[in-house]
Formats: structure tokens, C-alpha cells, sequence
């Protein structure tokens, strides 16, 4: 409901007519599509002890899923750009960070997304299944689908350590690099309450990208014979509900003009 709301005021107020406000209003976007791809099967499993689904069915979920993450990993990656260009580089901003830009960029991280994933979606489609058909999960991820297959396994879970070096390993890297500039560029400022509040904004930022990252590159780039199924469970839990629960509230909920748009908005249907 979050990320909805901050789809149709970014679209409606001319006030958050940004490029920050832009990316956000795109990872809203990205989160909402994530969450639907995952949560319903997930409460199909729960309220019903179980769920069925075809092996097309589950290739799909599983292709959507891994290209929307791989998405957001980019889109993350373009709002960390976007933040140091925006304290570290002010003067130039404007000219460098145009709508043109801004549109160039995430149509790359849309398209990157679905075409890069297609490679997974082309060893997944050769995979056979002689044995169980029971997915210990609570949606088609890679990893226990992968479990599942009598197939020979090692050409595609070589192509996911190396395909997730630019998915994953890269932008997280420049995700880094970015904070560490802007937080280099923060203790340049006196410490006032200003410094203070910029200081806890990027510190939830990083704590919420860290966690993100941290979370996809333990199940998809740490051998899987590391760690057990119900871990795996509760890692992919983190990164598919908790941090998109987190993330408007960090970014969107702790914006102060966001919050006064809200506000504004609410006072207008309160007098009607």
C-alpha cells in the first residue's frame, strides 16, 4: 500500500518531480511487482499447508523473481549514483542528472533485468525431474528448484556465480563506493543538526542496501552445501518481505517533503 501511495504522489505532485523522487517512485514500482510475484504463492502455502504448481508455472515465478531483483539491484545502484552526484558534485547536478538521464538509466535497469535473466531462463528449460516433486519453499527459488533436478547442475550454477558478478558483486561495489563518498563528503560539513539528520538518513540507506545485498549474495554466490534449507528459508524471507517493508519507510516515511506532501494530501480529503 506504501509503495502505491508513492507511485501516485510522485505522479500528481509537482513538488517531488525530482530525479530522487523519480527513482523512488521506480523502486516502488519494482518492489510492488516483487512482492506480487512472491507473496500471494507464499500465503497460498500457509493458509492452505501446501500449494501445487507446474513446472512451466514455477520456471516463470522463478524467471520474473531473479529479473525483478536483478532490476532492483540496478535501480539501487542508479539511487546510490544519483545521491553522490547530488551532495558530492551540487554545482553539476542539474546538467549531468537530466530527464534524459534519468529515463536512459532506468530503461537500462529494465532491460538489463529481463535480458540477462533469460540466460537462467534457458538452462532452467533444459532441467529434467525423474525423482521428488515436493519444493521444501515457499516460492520456485533457484536454489531448492535446482534440488529438484536429476539433470547434470554444474553448467548452471557456474552461469549464476558468473552472471551474478554483474547482477549482484558489481553494484553492490559501486553501491559502497557511492556512500562512501557522500559520508566522506558529510564529515567535511561542521557538525551541526543538519549534519546529524543527513548523517542518519544515509546510515539507513546503507543499512537497508547492506542488508539487501548481503541477504541475495549468501544464497546465490556462497556454495549451497554452506549453509541448511529452513536458513536459506529465512535469508530469502529477509530479502523478498522485510526489506521492501523497510525500504519506503526509509527512504519515503523519513523524507520530511515527503511526509508533508502526505499530510497535505490527507488534509484535502478530510475537508472534502
Amino acid at each position: 500500500m506504501i509503495n502505491t501511495m508513492v507511485i501516485v504522489l510522485v505522479s500528481v505532485e509537482p513538488k517531488l518531480h525530482s530525479p530522487m523522487y523519480f527513482f523512488l517512485q521506480q523502486l516502488s514500482f519494482v518492489e510492488s511487482m516483487f512482492l506480487t510475484t512472491v507473496v500471494p504463492n507464499r500465503l497460498n502455502v500457509v493458509w492452505l499447508e501446501g500449494s501445487t504448481i507446474s513446472i512451466i508455472g514455477c520456471i516463470t515465478q522463478t524467471y520474473m523473481y531473479c529479473a525483478i531483483g536483478c532490476t532492483e539491484c540496478h535501480l539501487l545502484t542508479v539511487m546510490a549514483y544519483d545521491r553522490y552526484l547530488a551532495i558530492c558534485n551540487p554545482l553539476h547536478y542539474n546538467t549531468i542528472m537530466n530527464t534524459r538521464l534519468q529515463h536512459l538509466l532506468v530503461i537500462y535497469c529494465w532491460v538489463f533485468g529481463f535480458l540477462v535473466t533469460q540466460i537462467t531462463l534457458c538452462f532452467l528449460c533444459q532441467l529434467e525431474f525423474c525423482g521428488p516433486n515436493v519444493i521444501d519453499h515457499f516460492f520456485c527459488d533457484l536454489v531448492p528448484y535446482l534440488e529438484l533436478s536429476c539433470s547434470y547442475k554444474y553448467a548452471l550454477q557456474l552461469e549464476i556465480m558468473i552472471v551474478g558478478i554483474p547482477i549482484l558483486v558489481i553494484p553492490f561495489i559501486l553501491v559502497i563506493i557511492s556512500y562512501i563518498r557522500v559520508f566522506i563528503t558529510i564529515f567535511g560539513i561542521s557538525f551541526t543538526k543538519g549534519w546529524k539528520k543527513t548523517f542518519s538518513t544515509f546510515s539507513s540507506h546503507l543499512t537497508v542496501v547492506t542488508m539487501y545485498f548481503g541477504t541475495i549474495l549468501t544464497i546465490y554466490m556462497v556454495p549451497a552445501n554452506g549453509y541448511t534449507l529452513p536458513i536459506h528459508k529465512l535469508i530469502a524471507f529477509l530479502y523478498i518481505v522485510v526489506t521492501p517493508l523497510f525500504n519506503p519507510i526509509i527512504y519515503c516515511l523519513r523524507n520530511q517533503e515527503m511526509r508533508t506532501v502526505m499530510e497535505k494530501l490527507f488534509r484535502r480529503r478530510e475537508k472534502k
